[in-house]
């Protein structure tokens, strides 16, 4: 693969499968290890409140995006120890997770998104919608989906 491989990655099992799957099927090449998180308020606001003021906002924020770098770090370790000249790289979502990730994906020029599957169900997944579903319905690049595989 020229292009590099952006893997998304949030510490899960699902995503931590995603990459072994990733790395069986696909050459070593550059990789990029994403981590998205989204502020405080964002989050709120996408659950449905209507708070307009959060104490502590700030310091919220920062620790969300010092575990989004520790996750990332963590993700490119193992990527790296499957062959892949990883990088970590976290993103600030403030409208979604998935328009945040193309983004990136365009950004590095990706040659392929590698995402992992939570393995809501159906009906969780059409409540609660999959980042991953929803990324392959609107990117122009191409998407590995890994499923979650139960031990």
């Amino acid at each position: 693969m020229t292009k590099p491989v952006l893997f998304c990655y949030d510490g899960s099992d699902g995503s931590k499968t995603a990459l072994a799957a990733a790395a069986a099927l696909i050459k070593p090449a550059d990789a990029v290890v994403l981590v998205v998180w989204m502020p405080a308020a964002a989050q709120l606001a996408r659950a449905g409140s209507f708070i307009v003021a959060i104490p502590n906002e700030g310091e919220i924020d920062e620790q969300e995006a010092a575990s989004a770098r520790q996750i990332a770090e963590e993700g490119a370790a193992g990527a790296r120890s499957r062959g892949y000249r990883a990088s970590a790289r976290i993103a600030q979502a403030n409208e979604s997770v998935v328009k945040t990730i193309d983004d990136v994906a365009q950004e590095i020029d990706a040659g392929l998104i590698v995402c992992g599957q939570r393995g809501r169900g159906v009906i969780g997944s059409a409540l609660l919608g999959s980042v991953s579903h929803a990324l392959a319905a609107h990117t122009k690049r191409p998407v590995l989906i890994a499923p979650q595989h139960s031990s």
